[in-house]
């Protein structure tokens, strides 16, 4: 059962953030039409580039097409980070705690801060206010239960009142989740869940938040409940079964003092390794980071950034290098806020120490999962077992399997070195017409199987071109497993009609047929010379009175294969 966890937020967010900080860099004005590109399409689109009809999404050559004088500017998320250093140094003038969830979304503890300042629109006034003055740009502010409502309700400039945020979300659509993810990878993650989601007619939150929460975890698991969850208006901080741990601080302290960009790329990966391997050995976790600098003139600089990534080895680490990073470089590079609306405060002076301080500290196992569970020890020790094999067998000797585009099973099976991120060669998302009928198979061995399929007389079952069945199966036998030495044995015997290919496929005992299905053909690069052409069939083999095994075969070059087994 769900516990539930709602917490009282305000949200501050700047729209089309990454595009705002790019032309801030390029000196560009606010009027200018200009988009941030990353891979093959656009991230955040400016608001004068939106007008003449550009949207996010779109490829360079359609924005262009749609507005000739449109700015196409790099995607630099260390830069979104730096720049956004004003505006929450602009927000923390008025109200302290302010979190940076992620560039462009700061999120502030809405109770004590609206009774500070006598209500939750004086308080969201302030802010605004307070941003557009010392940072020079726009922002919007809203007010919810929960993150994913907070969020919803900053992008409307809206206040929801306490207690209302289920029903706020609601009529919301399903990618809407999107939004409360803070990680690029979260996000792929959270895109797909919505997917299929919507591919089930589960077309908004509130047709999520009433679905049975066991129903949700035993289909989705974690990633399932933390989005049923932000669904019902709940919220992503962790609700502590046990007293807190104390919090866990590491210092580096710069032998000269550090005036340069370049001498903190190793002080900030010194520091979050320290600190990773300091919560490891806690056996604890935790929710934020508070990252402390003090100056050669002693300033004393300040700011939190949530993490939502587990305390695994090395997941924590390369997490927080690049935040601390950002951080570092917003600090040097004066992008505090604090100076003419619109400028710079000027840079602080060399720095002689860094602190990182983990918050939010709880043990393993003590808490809920952020978003995608793997916080027991359990989890942390299987992870390091998998590096140390990794590290036994190379970068290929562990591998992660997942979904990718193509028409079989085995094509459709994506494969890479664990721990890294690959996109798959082939897009889900594409139609693939032709693709072999849900529900998919369970298990596809690395390797197909020969197998032959052999109608009542004993004689091999063929498929012509035209997709003509020379006669209903009756039998398949598939090659045998190594070990199965009967099936050899049987195989070396005269009555098994098979003496004098010993040196061919070793076959397994014939299975009769219940029932079969098909065939569906798949002609795949028919111009080229690696051209293939094959036909499906799903059939059902009796093995035994009362088991019955479907598996998934295919036909082509004049043999028989086994592609995948059915549950």
């Amino acid at each position: 059962m769900s516990v539930v966890t709602v917490v009282r937020r305000a949200v501050l967010w700047v729209p089309d953030w990454p595009v705002v900080a790019a032309m801030t860099e390029a000196g560009l004005g606010a009027d200018a039409p200009a988009a941030v590109l990353h891979g093959r399409g656009l991230v955040a689109v400016s608001a004068a580039a939106r007008s003449a009809g550009v949207r996010r999404g779109s490829t360079r050559r359609l924005a262009q097409r749609a507005c000739p004088e449109l700015v196409i500017l790099p995607h630099d998320e260390g830069r979104d980070s730096r720049r956004f250093e004003a505006v929450a140094a602009a927000a923390e003038q008025v109200v302290s705690g302010v979190e940076i969830t992620r560039p462009g979304l700061l999120a502030i503890p809405a109770d004590g801060a609206a009774r500070f300042h006598g209500s939750e629109e004086a308080l969201a006034e302030a802010l605004v206010g307070a941003v557009a003055e010392q940072a020079g740009v726009e922002c919007a502010v809203g007010a919810a239960d929960g993150l994913l409502a907070a969020v919803l309700a900053a992008r409307s400039s809206e206040l929801v009142p306490a207690g209302a945020s289920r029903d706020y979300l609601a009529p919301a659509p399903i990618d809407s989740l999107a939004l409360a993810a803070m990680e690029r990878v979260q996000r792929t993650e959270v895109d797909r869940l919505a997917s299929v989601l919507t591919r089930l007619g589960i077309m908004t939150l509130g047709d999520l938040a009433a679905l049975p929460f066991a129903d949700v975890l035993a289909r989705f698991g974690p990633v399932g409940v933390w989005a049923h969850r932000l669904a019902s208006g709940e919220d992503l901080a962790p609700p502590v079964l046990r007293r807190s741990e104390e919090d866990i601080a590491v210092e580096h302290v710069f032998e000269d003092p550090a005036e340069r960009i370049e001498q903190l790329t190793h002080a900030a990966a010194v520091a979050a390794a320290s600190l990773d391997q300091a919560l490891l050995d806690a056996g604890v976790r935790c929710g934020r980071v508070r990252i402390t600098a003090r100056t050669e003139k002693g300033e004393e600089l300040e700011r939190v950034w949530r993490t939502d990534v587990g305390t695994r080895a090395g997941a924590f680490a390369r997490h927080m290098t690049d935040r601390v990073r950002w951080q570092l470089e917003g600090w040097l590079s004066g992008t505090a806020g604090g100076g003419e609306k619109g400028g710079e405060a000027p840079a602080p002076s060399g720095l002689v120490s860094l602190g990182l301080v983990a918050e939010d500290v709880v043990p393993l196992g003590a808490e809920q999962a952020y978003l995608w569970g793997g916080t027991s020890g359990a989890d942390s020790r299987a992870h390091r077992a998998l590096e140390r094999v990794q590290g036994l067998l190379g970068l290929e000797g562990v591998l992660a399997v997942a979904e990718q585009g193509g028409r079989s099973p085995r094509d459709r099976v994506h494969a890479a070195p664990w721990g890294q991120e690959a996109s798959p060669a082939r897009a889900v998302a594409h139609p693939w017409p032709g693709r072999i009928p849900d529900p998919p198979p369970a298990t596809v061995p690395p390797v197909a199987r020969p197998a032959l399929v052999l109608d009542a007389g004993g004689s091999p079952v063929t498929i012509s071109r035209r997709l003509a069945v020379s006669a209903p199966p009756t039998w398949v036998r598939l090659e045998a497993e190594a070990s199965d030495e009967r099936a050899r044995a049987a195989n070396r015997h005269p009555s098994s009609g098979h003496v004098g290919h010993v040196e061919g496929p070793v076959w397994d005992r014939p299975r009769p047929v219940e029932s079969w299905a098909g065939p569906w053909p798949v002609s795949e690069r028919w111009w080229s010379e690696d051209a293939s052409r094959r036909a499906y069939v799903q059939v059902a083999l009796r093995d035994g009175e009362d088991e019955v095994t479907a598996v998934l075969l295919a036909y082509g070059g004049g043999a028989w294969a086994l592609e995948a087994v059915y549950d």
